[in-house]
Parts: C-alpha cells; structure tokens; sequence
C-alpha cells in the first residue's frame, strides 16, 4: 500500500525534478540546432561497433558515455547543483570530446568508403560531412558579444584608446567605465581597474554596485556619483558625451581629461599619483 510523502520528502522531490529538467534544459541549450550533438551521438555508436582498439574504445566511447550518465543522474545534478549551481553544471558538457570524435569517426568510415568505392565517393562523403558542420551552426557575428575585430586586440577601439590615455606607466588607476566597456578593460591593460565588473552585466548573479547603477541611469546624479567614485577611490569616469546629467563638473572638481570616440573621459578630485 502506497504512503503519503512528508513535507520535507516532498520537497526533495520537487528539487530533484527541478535539477533534472534544468540539466536537460542546458543539454537542449548546448545541443543548438542539434545536428552536431547528433552526429556525435552517432559517432560514439558507430564506434562502439566498429572500433576494436581498446585505448580508442575508451578515450571516444567510454568516456563520453559514462560523461553523459554522471550527468543525466539526477541524484549527481542535484549534488553539483547545490555546490556548484547552474552557471558551473553545464561546463560538464565541455569535456564531451566531440570534435575529436567527430573527426576521427569521419575520417574512419571516410577510409572504408574509399577501400570499397573509390576516391569519388569518399570525397563525396567528406563535402557532406563538412556540409552538415556549416549548416549546423549559424552566423558568430548574429551573437551582440561577438564583431568584426577593429584592432590586433580584437576589442573596440574606444578602449585601447581611452585606457592609453589614461594609463600611469608603473601604477594601476580606478576608473568608471560604461556597461560596454567592462568586458574589455582587463583584457587590455592590467594598470587599469575598475570597481565593478562583469558581474554587474549578468543579471542572475544579482551583483549590485552603487557606481554601475547611476552610470547607467536615464539621467547621471552626479552629486550622487561624485560621493560614490571618491567611495571607491576612482580617479576617473568615463560617460558617453550625449548622457545627460543633473549637475555641474566643476562644482565637484571634476576636468574634462579628453574626449575621443563619442566617450567623455573626466578626471575625478581623488588623489592620482603619477610619479615615484
């Protein structure tokens, strides 16, 4: 005879659920369209047929496999989740070698088209594979964080500017940034800093910063903003030219340091040391 379940079992039930249909909901993520997964997934079977040599059997069978039922275990997706959250579980995907399974499947069965077929009919064979992989994905620069590189650094050109003029060789400056730059800074230049980062673009981490908020407000407090930035010991902030703000530059000291790019780069009151 069946027992009614308890609160707390019940609960733990539900949580369960709830990590099993969100690991499946990230694989639906990582799949896209589904065809490279696909092929994969046809690879590992093919292989498991066909490939006889053990050390190959392991690295491009049983490994993705047992990859595959650790995360489909939804008693292991509801450990990792509660240590790790959601923003480090799918990571577990990145280990499936699915390039490496892809290729080597290819070129194996490419192999035994050719023994039987020909040399046409494998290469036949090839263009289609390499079809499939250029269908099966879609256009990088449709992606907003992806464009065309403007520099050999591959990040806007605002940036290498902006952080070139207000660089100190030998010390590390503070400064404010607007949201598109926070992705860029520290990848440029180790001497500048910021006292946010990109935590405060991802919105489910729930980061919250003072300085980022009135930045990125409709109109720029800069009472406001001038008792935040001294807060942080920021040296300079940098707002796009046609922002509005609510107050006067020079009644908190703030200079007008350049303008470049559509950006206005001001320096702050707080102390900069620029000399040994």
């Amino acid at each position: 005879m069946p027992v009614a379940a308890g609160r707390d079992e019940l609960h733990l039930l539900d949580s369960g659920g709830f990590m099993w249909r969100d690991a499946v909901e990230l694989f639906r993520n990582f799949m896209g369209t589904g065809m490279i997964v696909i092929w994969f997934l046809l690879a590992v079977i093919y292989l498991f047929i066909n490939e006889k040599r053990k050390y190959v059997r392991i690295l491009f069978v049983y490994m993705p496999v047992t990859l595959l039922l650790l995360y489909f275990n939804p008693l292991f997706a509801k450990l990792l989740f509660e240590i790790l959250g959601d923003e480090i579980y799918y990571r577990l995907l990145w280990l499936l070698p699915i390039t490496p399974v892809i290729a080597y499947s290819g070129i194996s069965v490419c192999w035994k088209v050719k023994e039987g077929k020909g040399r046409r009919a494998a290469g036949a064979l090839a263009l289609g594979m390499a079809a499939v992989i250029v269908f099966s994905g879609s256009f990088v620069y449709s992606n907003p964080f992806f464009y065309r590189a403007d520099n050999k650094y591959h990040m806007p050109d605002s940036v290498v500017h902006i952080c070139d003029a207000i660089i100190v060789p030998g010390r590390e400056v503070m400064a404010a940034f607007p949201p598109e730059f926070v992705q860029f800074v520290r990848q440029y230049s180790p001497l500048v800093c910021m006292p946010y980062g990109r935590e405060t673009i991802v919105e489910r981490w729930g980061f919250e910063s003072e300085i980022y908020e009135l930045i990125t407000a409709e109109e720029i407090d800069l009472e406001a903003l001038n008792r935040a930035v001294l807060e942080e010991r920021c040296h300079y902030v940098i707002l796009q030219s046609s922002r509005r703000v609510k107050g006067n530059f020079a009644d908190y000291k703030w200079e007008l340091f350049c303008e470049m790019d559509g950006y206005s780069v001001y320096r702050t009151e707080y102390p900069l040391i620029t000399e040994w």
